[in-house]
Protein backbone atom coordinates (compact mmCIF):
# COMPACT_ATOMS: atom_id res chain seq x y z
CA UNK A 1 0.00 0.00 0.00
CA UNK A 2 1.30 3.42 -0.72
CA UNK A 3 2.12 5.58 2.25
CA UNK A 4 0.63 8.74 0.27
CA UNK A 5 -2.57 9.69 -1.74
CA UNK A 6 -2.57 12.37 -3.88
CA UNK A 7 -5.82 13.27 -5.60
CA UNK A 8 -5.94 15.78 -8.67
CA UNK A 9 -9.59 16.27 -9.73
CA UNK A 10 -10.35 17.54 -13.04
CA UNK A 11 -12.04 19.21 -15.47
CA UNK A 12 -11.45 20.33 -18.81
CA UNK A 13 -7.71 21.83 -18.06
CA UNK A 14 -5.48 19.61 -19.93
CA UNK A 15 -3.61 22.05 -20.90
CA UNK A 16 -3.02 22.67 -16.97
CA UNK A 17 -3.08 19.17 -16.10
CA UNK A 18 0.36 18.09 -17.66
CA UNK A 19 2.26 20.46 -15.19
CA UNK A 20 0.02 19.39 -11.96
CA UNK A 21 0.74 15.69 -12.83
CA UNK A 22 4.31 16.42 -13.68
CA UNK A 23 4.57 18.21 -10.32
CA UNK A 24 3.93 15.13 -8.25
CA UNK A 25 5.36 12.71 -10.74
CA UNK A 26 8.75 14.77 -10.06
CA UNK A 27 8.34 14.12 -6.14
CA UNK A 28 11.82 13.43 -4.21
CA UNK A 29 9.31 11.47 -1.78
CA UNK A 30 8.18 8.27 -3.97
CA UNK A 31 5.61 6.30 -1.78
CA UNK A 32 2.94 7.54 -3.40
CA UNK A 33 -0.17 7.21 -6.01
CA UNK A 34 -1.62 9.61 -8.06
CA UNK A 35 -5.40 9.80 -8.26
CA UNK A 36 -6.83 11.91 -11.17
CA UNK A 37 -10.25 11.95 -11.15
CA UNK A 38 -11.97 13.69 -14.51
CA UNK A 39 -15.34 14.99 -14.12
CA UNK A 40 -16.28 13.98 -17.82
CA UNK A 41 -14.26 16.50 -19.45
CA UNK A 42 -15.04 17.05 -22.88
CA UNK A 43 -11.38 18.63 -23.50
CA UNK A 44 -8.36 15.82 -24.84
CA UNK A 45 -7.92 14.99 -21.10
CA UNK A 46 -8.20 11.76 -21.48
CA UNK A 47 -5.52 11.45 -23.98
CA UNK A 48 -2.95 13.39 -22.02
CA UNK A 49 -3.69 11.39 -19.02
CA UNK A 50 -3.09 7.86 -21.33
CA UNK A 51 0.22 9.15 -22.16
CA UNK A 52 1.46 8.45 -18.99
CA UNK A 53 3.10 5.18 -18.56
CA UNK A 54 3.13 5.03 -14.63
CA UNK A 55 1.54 2.73 -12.40
CA UNK A 56 1.26 4.50 -9.34
CA UNK A 57 -1.15 6.90 -11.36
CA UNK A 58 -5.06 5.52 -11.12
CA UNK A 59 -7.05 7.43 -13.25
CA UNK A 60 -10.60 7.42 -12.78
CA UNK A 61 -13.02 9.20 -15.61
CA UNK A 62 -16.75 10.35 -14.34
CA UNK A 63 -19.50 8.71 -16.89
CA UNK A 64 -21.20 12.39 -16.60
CA UNK A 65 -20.67 15.59 -15.11
CA UNK A 66 -20.81 15.46 -11.13
CA UNK A 67 -19.27 18.27 -9.95
CA UNK A 68 -16.57 19.38 -8.25
CA UNK A 69 -17.51 17.94 -4.58
CA UNK A 70 -18.87 14.97 -6.21
CA UNK A 71 -15.55 14.49 -8.05
CA UNK A 72 -13.24 14.86 -5.17
CA UNK A 73 -15.27 12.43 -3.30
CA UNK A 74 -14.41 9.95 -5.46
CA UNK A 75 -10.92 10.01 -5.46
CA UNK A 76 -11.33 10.21 -1.47
CA UNK A 77 -13.00 7.01 -2.16
CA UNK A 78 -10.39 5.15 -3.69
CA UNK A 79 -7.12 6.90 -1.84
CA UNK A 80 -5.71 3.33 0.13
CA UNK A 81 -2.61 6.10 2.14
CA UNK A 82 -2.54 6.79 5.33
CA UNK A 83 -1.99 10.02 4.13
CA UNK A 84 -4.21 12.19 1.77
CA UNK A 85 -3.76 15.54 -0.36
CA UNK A 86 -6.16 17.12 -3.08
CA UNK A 87 -4.98 19.53 -4.91
CA UNK A 88 -6.65 21.42 -8.65
CA UNK A 89 -5.80 20.78 -11.58
CA UNK A 90 -4.10 24.11 -12.32
CA UNK A 91 -1.91 23.94 -9.45
CA UNK A 92 1.54 22.03 -8.47
CA UNK A 93 3.30 21.08 -5.82
CA UNK A 94 7.63 21.60 -5.52
CA UNK A 95 9.63 18.98 -5.69
CA UNK A 96 10.00 18.08 -1.87
CA UNK A 97 6.42 18.88 -0.41
CA UNK A 98 5.70 14.86 0.21
CA UNK A 99 9.29 14.75 1.99
CA UNK A 100 8.85 17.55 3.97
CA UNK A 101 4.91 17.06 5.39
CA UNK A 102 5.19 13.22 5.52
CA UNK A 103 8.28 14.07 7.66
CA UNK A 104 6.06 16.03 10.09
CA UNK A 105 3.38 13.71 10.40
CA UNK A 106 5.78 10.34 10.93
CA UNK A 107 7.07 12.15 13.52
CA UNK A 108 3.85 13.55 15.41
CA UNK A 109 1.12 11.03 15.83
CA UNK A 110 -0.67 13.98 17.33
CA UNK A 111 -1.01 15.57 14.61
CA UNK A 112 -3.74 15.55 11.97
CA UNK A 113 -2.39 17.49 9.05
CA UNK A 114 0.23 19.92 8.25
CA UNK A 115 -0.30 23.31 6.12
CA UNK A 116 2.44 24.96 3.57
CA UNK A 117 2.89 28.37 2.70
CA UNK A 118 2.66 28.77 -1.18
CA UNK A 119 4.03 30.78 -4.30
CA UNK A 120 1.66 32.62 -6.36
CA UNK A 121 2.01 31.65 -10.38
CA UNK A 122 0.58 32.78 -13.57
CA UNK A 123 -0.89 30.95 -16.67
CA UNK A 124 2.65 30.56 -18.05
CA UNK A 125 3.83 28.67 -14.67
CA UNK A 126 6.37 31.57 -13.66
CA UNK A 127 6.90 32.50 -10.08
CA UNK A 128 5.49 36.13 -9.54
CA UNK A 129 7.01 37.21 -6.31
CA UNK A 130 5.45 40.36 -5.48
CA UNK A 131 1.78 38.66 -5.45
CA UNK A 132 3.34 35.68 -3.20
CA UNK A 133 4.22 38.23 -1.09
CA UNK A 134 1.00 39.90 -0.77
CA UNK A 135 -0.93 36.47 -0.38
CA UNK A 136 1.47 35.62 1.78
CA UNK A 137 0.35 38.71 4.29
CA UNK A 138 -3.98 39.04 3.03
CA UNK A 139 -4.26 35.89 4.50
CA UNK A 140 -2.02 36.05 7.82
CA UNK A 141 0.41 33.47 6.46
CA UNK A 142 3.34 35.60 7.24
CA UNK A 143 2.46 36.15 10.87
CA UNK A 144 1.94 32.18 11.52
CA UNK A 145 4.92 30.33 13.17
CA UNK A 146 6.75 26.95 12.62
CA UNK A 147 4.31 24.51 14.57
CA UNK A 148 1.37 23.57 15.65
CA UNK A 149 -1.27 26.34 14.70
CA UNK A 150 -2.96 27.94 17.99
CA UNK A 151 -6.72 29.20 17.79
CA UNK A 152 -7.35 26.60 14.87
CA UNK A 153 -10.94 27.60 14.20
CA UNK A 154 -10.49 31.39 14.16
CA UNK A 155 -7.38 30.72 11.43
CA UNK A 156 -9.74 28.53 9.45
CA UNK A 157 -12.94 30.86 10.23
CA UNK A 158 -12.45 34.00 10.60
CA UNK A 159 -8.36 34.91 8.92
CA UNK A 160 -9.03 31.70 6.44
CA UNK A 161 -5.29 31.48 6.62
CA UNK A 162 -4.68 27.55 5.59
CA UNK A 163 -5.47 26.31 2.15
CA UNK A 164 -6.52 22.70 1.73
CA UNK A 165 -3.94 22.38 -1.73
CA UNK A 166 -1.38 23.08 0.52
CA UNK A 167 -1.60 21.05 3.38
CA UNK A 168 -1.24 16.94 3.55
CA UNK A 169 -3.67 15.33 5.78
CA UNK A 170 -4.34 12.46 8.13
CA UNK A 171 -6.65 10.31 6.08
CA UNK A 172 -8.38 9.06 8.87
CA UNK A 173 -9.32 12.52 10.41
CA UNK A 174 -11.10 12.98 6.75
CA UNK A 175 -12.94 10.20 6.93
CA UNK A 176 -14.43 11.46 10.71
CA UNK A 177 -15.71 14.53 9.34
CA UNK A 178 -17.41 13.20 5.68
CA UNK A 179 -14.65 14.45 3.84
CA UNK A 180 -16.12 17.19 1.29
CA UNK A 181 -20.06 17.72 1.89
CA UNK A 182 -21.89 17.56 -1.57
CA UNK A 183 -23.77 20.93 -0.28
CA UNK A 184 -20.68 23.06 0.03
CA UNK A 185 -20.23 22.25 -3.75
CA UNK A 186 -17.90 25.40 -5.05
CA UNK A 187 -16.74 26.46 -1.36
CA UNK A 188 -15.45 23.00 0.17
CA UNK A 189 -12.04 23.59 1.13
CA UNK A 190 -12.99 26.61 3.06
CA UNK A 191 -15.42 24.22 4.82
CA UNK A 192 -13.71 21.26 5.27
CA UNK A 193 -10.64 23.30 7.50
CA UNK A 194 -13.63 24.94 9.35
CA UNK A 195 -15.06 21.63 9.98
CA UNK A 196 -11.61 19.97 11.20
CA UNK A 197 -11.01 23.12 13.61
CA UNK A 198 -14.49 22.92 15.05
CA UNK A 199 -14.09 18.82 15.62
CA UNK A 200 -11.28 19.62 17.63
CA UNK A 201 -8.25 18.76 15.01
CA UNK A 202 -4.69 19.60 15.42
CA UNK A 203 -2.75 21.36 12.49
CA UNK A 204 0.78 22.08 11.91
CA UNK A 205 1.99 25.24 9.87
CA UNK A 206 5.46 24.78 7.97
CA UNK A 207 6.61 28.30 6.77
CA UNK A 208 8.07 26.90 3.68
CA UNK A 209 6.90 27.46 -0.07
CA UNK A 210 5.90 23.97 -1.22
CA UNK A 211 3.14 24.33 -3.22
CA UNK A 212 2.40 27.02 -6.33
CA UNK A 213 -1.36 28.38 -6.74
CA UNK A 214 -2.30 30.01 -10.27
CA UNK A 215 -3.98 33.00 -10.91
CA UNK A 216 -5.69 33.26 -14.52
CA UNK A 217 -8.83 34.22 -16.26
CA UNK A 218 -10.69 30.96 -16.04
CA UNK A 219 -11.46 31.03 -12.38
CA UNK A 220 -12.91 34.57 -12.65
CA UNK A 221 -16.29 33.96 -14.13
CA UNK A 222 -19.92 35.73 -12.58
CA UNK A 223 -21.42 32.31 -13.00
CA UNK A 224 -18.18 30.32 -11.16
CA UNK A 225 -18.81 33.55 -8.64
CA UNK A 226 -21.83 32.93 -7.60
CA UNK A 227 -21.98 29.40 -7.30
CA UNK A 228 -18.93 30.14 -4.58
CA UNK A 229 -20.71 32.74 -2.49
CA UNK A 230 -24.04 30.57 -2.32
CA UNK A 231 -21.72 27.33 -1.40
CA UNK A 232 -20.20 29.96 0.96
CA UNK A 233 -23.56 31.30 2.50
CA UNK A 234 -24.57 27.57 2.97
CA UNK A 235 -21.58 27.09 4.89
CA UNK A 236 -21.50 30.04 7.24
CA UNK A 237 -25.08 29.42 8.30
CA UNK A 238 -24.38 25.72 9.21
CA UNK A 239 -21.68 26.61 12.22
CA UNK A 240 -21.96 27.35 15.34
CA UNK A 241 -19.06 28.84 17.47
CA UNK A 242 -18.26 30.12 20.89
CA UNK A 243 -19.50 33.52 21.85
CA UNK A 244 -16.89 35.61 20.46
CA UNK A 245 -16.24 34.14 17.08
CA UNK A 246 -20.02 33.94 16.62
CA UNK A 247 -20.18 37.82 16.48
CA UNK A 248 -17.62 37.18 13.76
CA UNK A 249 -19.36 34.48 11.99
CA UNK A 250 -22.61 36.62 11.86
CA UNK A 251 -20.33 39.69 10.37
CA UNK A 252 -19.16 36.85 7.84
CA UNK A 253 -22.38 36.06 6.99
CA UNK A 254 -23.83 39.79 6.55
CA UNK A 255 -20.75 40.36 4.37
CA UNK A 256 -21.00 37.00 2.32
CA UNK A 257 -25.07 37.99 1.89
CA UNK A 258 -23.73 41.36 0.55
CA UNK A 259 -21.58 40.15 -2.01
CA UNK A 260 -24.06 37.50 -2.94
CA UNK A 261 -26.79 40.27 -3.40
CA UNK A 262 -24.32 42.56 -5.69
CA UNK A 263 -23.61 39.20 -7.98
CA UNK A 264 -26.79 38.74 -8.69
CA UNK A 265 -27.75 42.23 -9.25
CA UNK A 266 -24.85 42.19 -11.78
CA UNK A 267 -26.68 38.92 -13.24
CA UNK A 268 -30.36 40.52 -13.60
CA UNK A 269 -32.12 39.04 -10.38
CA UNK A 270 -32.29 41.99 -8.87
CA UNK A 271 -35.41 40.78 -7.04
CA UNK A 272 -33.47 38.28 -4.63
CA UNK A 273 -30.57 40.77 -4.85
CA UNK A 274 -32.20 43.31 -3.02
CA UNK A 275 -33.64 40.83 -0.61
CA UNK A 276 -30.38 39.87 0.42
CA UNK A 277 -28.70 43.16 0.62
CA UNK A 278 -31.70 44.10 2.91
CA UNK A 279 -30.77 41.35 5.21
CA UNK A 280 -27.35 42.44 5.11
CA UNK A 281 -27.66 45.76 6.49
CA UNK A 282 -29.27 44.06 9.72
CA UNK A 283 -25.76 43.29 10.86
CA UNK A 284 -23.49 45.99 8.20
CA UNK A 285 -26.15 48.69 8.73
CA UNK A 286 -26.47 50.55 5.38
CA UNK A 287 -22.83 51.41 2.86
CA UNK A 288 -22.07 52.42 -0.24
CA UNK A 289 -21.96 49.03 -1.27
CA UNK A 290 -25.18 48.66 -0.41
CA UNK A 291 -26.22 51.81 -1.95
CA UNK A 292 -24.33 51.33 -4.75
CA UNK A 293 -25.89 47.84 -5.67
CA UNK A 294 -29.70 49.16 -4.84
CA UNK A 295 -28.91 52.10 -7.65
CA UNK A 296 -28.29 49.67 -9.72
CA UNK A 297 -30.66 47.26 -9.45
CA UNK A 298 -32.82 49.93 -10.68
CA UNK A 299 -30.88 50.73 -13.93
CA UNK A 300 -32.29 48.89 -17.07
CA UNK A 301 -29.73 45.69 -18.00
CA UNK A 302 -27.56 47.57 -20.46
CA UNK A 303 -26.76 50.58 -18.62
CA UNK A 304 -26.07 48.39 -15.11
CA UNK A 305 -23.90 46.34 -17.32
CA UNK A 306 -22.11 49.53 -18.70
CA UNK A 307 -21.61 51.31 -15.40
CA UNK A 308 -20.00 48.38 -13.92
CA UNK A 309 -17.70 48.31 -16.72
CA UNK A 310 -16.86 52.14 -15.91
CA UNK A 311 -16.28 50.68 -12.01
CA UNK A 312 -14.03 47.69 -12.58
CA UNK A 313 -11.77 50.21 -15.04
CA UNK A 314 -11.60 52.80 -12.77
CA UNK A 315 -11.26 50.82 -9.75
CA UNK A 316 -7.70 50.11 -8.39
CA UNK A 317 -5.97 46.37 -9.03
CA UNK A 318 -5.05 44.13 -6.41
CA UNK A 319 -2.38 41.62 -6.55
CA UNK A 320 -4.73 38.93 -8.27
CA UNK A 321 -5.96 41.35 -11.03
CA UNK A 322 -2.32 42.00 -11.76
CA UNK A 323 -1.23 38.51 -12.09
CA UNK A 324 -4.35 37.43 -14.39
CA UNK A 325 -3.24 40.66 -16.61
CA UNK A 326 0.10 39.06 -16.94
CA UNK A 327 -1.20 36.10 -18.47
CA UNK A 328 -3.08 38.54 -20.96
CA UNK A 329 -0.17 40.26 -22.25
CA UNK A 330 1.57 37.24 -23.00
CA UNK A 331 -0.90 35.79 -24.98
Amino acid sequence: MPKVSVCIPTYNRAHYLVYAVESVLNQSYSDFELVICDDASTDNTQEIVSQWNDSRINYIRQAENVRRSRNMRSGFQVAKGDYFIKFDDDDALTPDFLEKTVEILDKNNEIDFVCTNHWIIDGKNERIESATQENSARWGKDKLKKGIIPDLMRQTFQYQSLQVGSTLFRRSCLQEIDYMRPEADGCEDFDLLVRLAIAGKKGYFLPEFLMEYRYHDGQTSLKQNLHFLQAKLFCINSYQFPDELEKVRLQKLAATQQDLGLRLIESGDTKTGRKLLQESTKILGNSSRTSLGWMLSYLPDNLRQLALEIFRKIRPQNYTDKVRQINKSKI
